[in-house]
């Protein structure tokens, strides 16, 4: 098990900070107490921060501790790994932990290093689209300016580290003020479209609207949601349009900031954060958090108590990031019957990449073989790091013949540091850990033998032989056996 007492190298955050605050090395170790030699030695990364030093730290100069602690930083050391494998860049013989240096030394030019290398990508798209006769160029860039939008609301809300604190409070207060633990939200809900916005709310017949689940039409002063939807998604749809009625001059204040101009990307973070509104209404931050830790994150539970969905429930544990009240720091991803992901969010660390699918030694894929039973499972990574996971499949809305119901697949992840703290590990022996190996996806990936390998590392070169036959349909040479 992963130790408590995880040694900390925040040198270049810690140069930062006492930049900030306009002091020398000597007059910060003077207020440590500590000599000057060894502060230079903790920002060189020669010497860990002792969490008794950490919190003087912040006690003497006045700042959150979450605040040296870049919850992103994880997502962009993955990404940055992952981009540096590829062949056209031609670096080798480099390590997890040299990325890892190099994000800690200057997030910022880290990220500035990854935006040029997508827009180098999607100038290689552009190019090959160009030279592909049989390519709708039309389709391509309408593909590539959607792609673009959803990967700017995963860097906002990365940047935000998944919790929008304004915006939860007022969900709360809403919450209180209605009296949702005690009443009934559906009548609470619509009773105040009806009062305070004149908005009649209407369940309407799937031949009524063939193609849609919700509709809000203004004029008519009327929100019509589908009868196929299920309770629980007619009172998300009646709490994210109460937060676009009532806190939108909060959700245009957290996206002034954002550093994003095109509509598409305001569009769709306005409409994630009033999402956000809406699970944070039905799952007050204080309430929920509490009911998280005596349950021991019990999310089939949770989902009862709050009548809400297991997807929006799993959700809402990644937003619980209060400075003061944090949950578990977990990792959460939705993925279709062919792999494709569809969502992900996360609140920690964890190893995944924007090129390509994940691993499908990831009980994720094989949770569609036991429907809607959760399968917890412990997994390891390449470079050791260790994850507990939760996967349970889900059913999107009530099919009819026609539209046969639609599954998913939502995965929970978070460091093992945290297992002991979920009722899914109970069963297991966390003193004497034996995870599965897998890893961020094929092309990323450089175990060998594995039986379930899809592609050959694309920094690897393939190795042909007529004596044998090995697990792997791939055999590669990498850096170790070359």
């Amino acid at each position: 098990m992963k130790s408590n007492t995880e040694k900390l190298f925040l040198g270049a955050r810690i140069r930062k900070l006492r930049r900030q605050l306009g002091l020398t090395q000597g007059q910060l170790a003077k207020d440590l107490e500590i000599s000057p030699s060894y502060v230079n030695l903790i920002e060189a990364n020669q010497r860990p921060l002792s969490a008794n030093l950490l919190i003087k730290l912040a006690t003497i100069y006045d700042f959150n501790v979450s605040d040296l602690s870049e919850v992103g930083s994880g997502q962009l050391v993955s990404e940055l790994f992952s981009l540096l494998k590829d062949p056209t860049l031609e670096i080798k013989n480099f390590s997890k932990l040299d990325v890892e240096e190099v994000v800690n030394a200057s997030p910022e030019i880290a990220r500035s290093f990854v935006t040029l290398y997508m827009k180098y990508r999607s100038l290689m798209l552009s190019s090959y689209s160009g030279q592909n006769q049989l390519q709708d160029r039309d389709n391509l860039e309408i593909l590539e300016q959607s792609t673009k939008s959803v990967e700017n609301l995963r860097i906002f809300f990365t940047e935000k580290k998944n919790y929008f604190s304004e915006i939860d409070e007022a969900a709360e207060a809403l919450s209180q003020e209605l009296r949702l633990q005690t009443g009934i939200p559906n009548a609470a809900l619509s009773d105040r479209l009806k009062q305070k916005h004149n908005i009649r709310v209407r369940i309407v017949p799937h031949e009524t609207m063939p193609d849609r689940l919700s509709f809000f039409d203004p004029h008519r002063g009327s929100l019509n949601l589908s009868e196929l939807m299920p309770i629980s998604s007619q009172r998300f749809q009646m709490a994210m349009h109460l937060a676009l009625l009532e806190q939108g001059g909060l959700i245009d204040e957290e996206i002034k900031n954002c550093g994003y101009e095109d509509l598409d990307t305001i569009r769709l973070i306005r409409i994630s954060l009033a999402n956000y509104y809406a699970a944070a209404v039905l799952m007050p931050y204080q309430r929920f958090l509490l009911s998280c830790e005596q349950s021991q994150y019990d999310i089939e539970l949770l989902s009862h108590r709050f009548g809400t969905s297991y997807e929006q429930t799993a959700h809402r544990l990644t937003t619980l990031q209060r400075p003061d009240a944090r949950g578990i720091p977990f990792f959460f991803v939705r993925v279709d019957t062919a792999g494709n992901i569809s969502k992900r969010f996360s609140a920690g660390k964890f190893h995944f990449s924007s090129f390509g699918g994940t691993c499908p030694l990831w009980s994720i894929h094989s949770c569609f073989d036991t429907p809607e039973q959760i399968q917890p499972q412990i997994i390891a990574m390449p470079d050791g790091m260790t994850y507990f996971s939760i996967a349970r499949t889900v059913q999107r809305n009530s099919g009819i013949y026609t539209q046969p119901t639609l599954r998913y697949a939502i995965g929970l992840a978070c460091d093992i540091s945290h297992a002991s703290r979920l009722i899914y590990s109970n069963h297991f022996d966390l003193e004497n850990l034996q995870p599965t190996p897998i890893g961020t996806n094929c092309y990323l990936c450089e175990r060998e033998n594995c039986a379930a390998r899809a592609h050959a590392p694309i920094n690897s070169k393939l190795s042909y032989s007529e004596r044998e036959r090995n697990i792997s349909l791939f055999r590669f040479y990498n850096d170790r056996n070359k």
